[in-house]
């Protein structure tokens, strides 16, 4: 394939007037393509690889270092990273220069930069589409986040977390294989597990249609897990709900029709 890289990609470049569905024709182009055009290339002819790191809308925990000693000054504020999700026009613009030289590695890169932009803005559109108060609790606004791992339509997570006095709600949007395969072995399974006091700890269940497992334990609550599509689940995390109903009410809160759309599922 001899085609610029700017083509395969066109649709991209638009995909903010021309609606969520071509963003979703767009994720199966661009890992086809950007495989078959660029790592048949790659292969024998640069000896070094470039790997693409993720990405985050917010400023995770840093690592600090154990070697301060003596009169070393430590670290007291600096204000953080700011966030700056990839560029998908420039990584674009970057990728075509990059693949005309010949320089298949930056094209890579490029490209993969360019689809974790637009992951991450699927990601924000989400996280902007979740209800501002559910059950009474107002949102907390600096838990809201949005991570990626990068490249390949994987491990894109949303989250966001309400809180009031001691009652607390957490939801959790994923493409996370790991988490689809505990889903699948609980659902597949069985149907339902009790203690040996009788008390139940899992069943299945079924939220706006769509099926699912609720958990309880005494020392963390309430836990619903609704799978969307093949490789997405959403998981909501209840602390000091009165019942399964009051749990069951809260998770309904929820466009779970609208957020598989938005991610792409069918």
């Amino acid at each position: 394939m001899k085609q610029p890289l700017i083509i395969l990609f066109c649709g991209l470049l638009t995909y903010q007037v021309q609606g969520q569905a071509l963003l979703n024709k767009m994720k199966q182009k661009a890992e086809q393509a950007a495989d078959r055009a660029i790592d048949k290339k790659l292969s024998g002819k640069q000896s070094g690889s470039t790997s693409s790191g993720g990405a985050s809308t917010t400023t995770g925990p840093g690592g600090a270092s154990s070697g301060n000693a003596g009169n070393n000054p430590s670290n007291k504020g600096g204000g953080g990273l700011i966030s700056t999700p990839p560029d998908v026009k420039q990584n674009l613009s970057d990728a075509e220069a990059s693949y005309k030289t010949k320089n298949y590695g930056e094209a890579r890169y490029a490209v993969q930069q360019a689809m974790l932009g637009v992951e991450m803005e699927i990601g924000n559109n989400i996280l902007k589409s979740l209800p501002e108060t559910v059950s009474s609790l107002p949102k907390e606004e600096e838990a809201d986040q949005v991570t990626s791992t990068g490249y390949g339509w994987a491990g894109l997570t949303i989250h966001r977390e309400y809180y009031k006095d001691d009652k607390e709600l957490r939801v959790t949007i994923a493409n996370n294989s790991a988490w689809m395969t505990s889903y699948n072995m609980y659902l597949s399974n069985s149907g339902y597990s009790q203690t040996t006091g009788g008390e139940q700890q899992f069943k299945q269940i079924k939220v706006k249609g769509h099926k699912g497992i609720i958990e309880y334990s005494e020392s963390s609550g309430y836990k619903i897990s609704v799978a969307v599509g093949q490789s997405s689940l959403i998981m909501w995390e209840g602390i000091n709900f009165a019942s399964e109903p009051e749990m069951m009410k809260a998770a309904e809160a929820f466009d779970i029709d609208g957020i598989k759309k938005q991610l792409g599922e069918q």
